[in-house]
């Protein structure tokens, strides 16, 4: 069975976007499913993590990057058993085969897929000095964080 979670109508302030670590091999290739035209993704996570509600995703490439490269806008989050998300939306994600998949599930047999559009590439990435001033994190939490708006905005648009 999948659960599926909506944006409410409403989201609250402190949760207005939420922070996805992406490694390079991955951040490169969804950028370039992005440049061939694919409109919607879905980010795979495994387990059931992620934002259940956010207006805006803040994609930040870990080693050797350290930095916030990319924003997209939230559709949605969907969790369940791995298989079955697959089979309904893996042609969304940025994984080739089945076969990878698997691969990256390491025998997680539930998964969640984040999906989201609008992905934009950064003009100048945020690199981590920069988000730990605005928002106090030392270190990149590995599941994500919540992000205010106002804190958003400092990281996309510069406003420190």
């Amino acid at each position: 069975m999948l659960c599926v979670n909506h944006r409410p109508s409403v989201i609250k302030l402190e949760q207005y976007a939420y922070l996805l670590l992406n490694t390079e091999k991955y951040w490169n290739r969804l950028c370039n499913l992005n440049r061939a035209g694919k409109t919607v993704h879905a980010f795979v996570r495994k387990g059931i993590v992620g934002p259940k509600k956010a207006e805006q995703l803040l994609f930040y490439v870990t080693y050797p990057h350290k930095e916030i490269r990319g924003v997209g806008k939230f559709i949605e989050r969907i969790t369940g058993d791995a298989d079955d998300l697959w089979n309904a939306h893996g042609h969304e994600s940025l994984l080739r085969s089945y076969e990878e998949y698997a691969d990256f599930m390491q025998g997680r047999t539930k998964a969640t897929f984040i999906k989201f559009k609008n992905l934009r590439e950064l003009a100048t990435p945020v690199p981590a000095s920069v988000i730990s001033q605005v928002a106090g994190i030392g270190r990149m939490p590995r599941m994500g964080k919540y992000i205010p708006k106002e804190m958003a905005r400092q990281l996309i648009y510069g406003v420190i």
